[in-house]
């Protein structure tokens, strides 16, 4: 084990030092990363793009060179621009080891009606979550990821965009469309290589008209907090409530409205959970939607169900209700709570996270769950750490500690140590 971990470690240092050859590219803002605290791929600062190449454009500077005027989207907290430099009145030194303070991709800065991108994400365990990390002992490739998007943009009238994913690693198998018929889309039709397996998570297109967006085809589902791709979660491991009570897919169709700056809604109809363009044996048809709410500046709920029948869940109703809080600029709450109610399957859980900010780069996390399935209740507690080297990367060491109190379903490992790392491009 300790001769692995030592590959292991060597293996990030060469994830890095390829990350920081990749540097060259021109830099470029970084995709969707799915809560407040975390900072893996640096805040955002005035780019010379932006500025243009006078200092003109930023319009008058106070005493500590910083932009008064806000006229070509300068922000006059930001203490260091292309044009003025750094002051000793302001701070922008970069906590980054290498690099832009900006993510690069592999567009650049193209002018392409469409963006190319992905991550590979590859980590250790040394023992099993029964989750998706559940070969433990070993280095693991997670997931090597592709996607092609263009997004529909209905500000200035009808417009028509889309997205296809396709990934590779042992998380293939809990992305597939194993709700489906076996054969068919990606699920058990020669798409697996041993523990590696490819899967096709999203292939949809997309039409949006003003403040209304609707989507069709396979796409990733509303429900929780924790989602499936690697850099948009804090932690390395999953919650239980997420992988055992939760869709990760849906076939179908949504609907996005933006009924005003603070309320968002969603409505669609799919064939049940976990489905690529098929139905569970021609019978799954469920609806998906909900609310998502600014309460104020700081706080947003969301509320997401999805009834009906479900497919291989049965016939039934789930929920979940996401609470989000920026206590500081720095401190992040979240507390999260599931309900499923269905023919194959009864479970209610309750996850509170809560995340701190040190730096751009540095970030520390906990989690905390109660999860009841079947009579049944489980716990976990993870504690975890987020670092990034340079803006495209991010190391994730946690700590996790799982139990239950019936003996005959508690964990075959109750203390696992994790270690991961991704780079996106």
């Amino acid at each position: 084990m300790d001769f692995r971990f030592r590959e292991f470690l060597a293996a990030l240092a060469a994830v890095g030092l390829a990350g920081t050859a990749a540097l060259a590219q021109q830099p470029a803002t970084s995709g969707q990363y799915g809560y407040a605290a975390q900072s893996s791929q640096g805040v955002y600062r005035t780019s010379s793009a932006l500025l243009g190449d006078s200092c003109e454009t930023c319009g008058p500077v106070d005493e500590c060179g910083v932009c008064e005027e806000d006229i070509y989207g300068c922000d006059p907290e930001v203490g260091c621009d292309p044009c003025i430099g750094c002051d000793p009145c302001s701070s922008c030194d970069t906590c980054y080891l290498a690099g832009p303070d900006e993510a690069w991709s592999l567009m650049g800065d193209s002018d392409a009606p469409f963006t190319v991108g992905g991550w590979i994400q590859a980590g250790y365990h040394d023992g099993s979550t029964t989750l998706f990390n559940d070969r433990p002992d070993e280095i693991n490739l997670h997931q090597a990821w592709a996607y092609i998007e263009r997004v529909a943009d209905g500000s200035c009238g009808l417009d028509f965009g889309f997205r296809f994913d396709a990934m590779y690693g042992i998380d293939g198998t809990d992305t597939q469309a194993f709700g489906n018929v076996p054969g068919r889309w990606d699920y058990l039709n020669g798409f697996d290589h041993g523990p590696q397996s490819w899967a096709l998570p999203q292939a949809y297109v997309e039409a949006a008209y003003g403040d209304l967006s609707v989507i069709a085809g396979h796409f990733y589902t509303l429900i929780g907090y924790e989602v499936v791709t690697a850099p948009d979660n804090f932690f390395y491991s999953h919650a239980l409530t997420m992988y055992n009570a939760e869709p990760f897919t849906h076939t179908g169709a949504l609907a996005t409205y933006s009924a005003s700056d603070d309320l968002t809604i969603y409505g669609g109809y799919t064939f049940g959970w976990d489905t690529g363009f098929d139905d569970f044996n021609g019978d799954a048809s469920s609806f998906l939607g909900g609310a998502s709410y600014s309460v104020t500046e700081d706080v947003a709920l969301t509320y997401i169900l999805t009834a009906g029948d479900f497919g291989w869940r049965g016939e039934g109703y789930s929920h979940s209700v996401v609470a989000d809080w920026s206590v500081t600029d720095n401190l992040n709450y979240v507390i999260q709570s599931d309900l499923v109610r269905a023919d194959e399957f009864d479970a209610v859980g309750v996850n509170q996270y809560l995340f701190y900010s040190i730096t751009d780069c540095l970030a520390v996390g906990a989690r905390g769950e109660w999860f009841k399935s079947d009579g049944v209740s489980f716990y976990e507690i993870t504690y975890g750490v987020n670092y990034s080297p340079i803006a495209n990367m991010t190391i994730r060491p946690e700590y996790r500690h799982q139990w239950s109190p019936t003996d005959a379903a508690d964990f075959a490992d109750n203390d696992v140590f994790g270690v991961d790392a991704y780079v996106t491009f």
